[in-house]
């Protein structure tokens, strides 16, 4: 205490430190880490189960409807990244943005783009031999279906991930802006 005089000072002031410039690069590569990331996985995804439906239409073109549910889930992966990634850039602020939420939001980036590229080469691998199968044998469709969820899973448990992530970030304490 100075001159006698004691000040209290609230616990939250207490414990700010000043904003770092890179918080917010860190924040942004995570926004582009999960777009790129999942948007790689699902045009892989698309191209490669976009083959097995080209040689579906050859063998047997009634059942292309069908067969092209693989190519659907794949563009679904790009979405799961471009919500990570619009949640990310929204939280991203100018002088209230601390190091922690930066390094948060770089990992949910991450753990959404790169849960969605595995997601995306599993799709376009299983996608493109079912489709195939299906042309010549009915009975597949059903286990078909069964691979690609499980496969379509491994992306959003990153996209759960990613949100839980931000939700973190978002309720830690910021920074000050001197």
């Amino acid at each position: 205490s100075t001159w006698g005089i004691d000040v209290i000072v609230p616990r939250s002031m207490a414990q700010r430190t000043p904003c770092a410039p890179s918080a917010a690069f860190f924040g942004s590569m995570g926004a582009a880490s999960a777009l790129i990331f999942a948007n790689l996985g699902a045009a892989y995804g698309t191209a490669k189960a976009g083959v097995g439906v080209a040689h579906l239409g050859i063998m047997n073109h009634t059942k292309i409807m069908r067969g092209i549910v693989p190519v659907v889930m794949a563009g679904i992966l790009g979405i799961y990244g471009l919500i990570v990634s619009l949640i990310i850039t929204n939280n991203i602020t100018v002088n209230k943005y601390s190091n922690f939420a930066g390094y948060i939001h770089f990992g949910a980036g991450l753990a959404a783009g790169m849960a969605s590229l595995a997601a995306g080469l599993a799709i376009g691998i299983v996608g493109d031999s079912s489709v195939r199968a299906y042309g010549k044998q009915d009975k597949i469709f059903v286990a078909m279906i069964l691979m690609l969820i499980f496969a379509e899973a491994l992306g959003l448990y990153g996209l759960i991930i990613g949100l839980l992530m931000n939700g973190k970030a978002t309720s830690a304490l910021g920074c000050s802006s001197s």
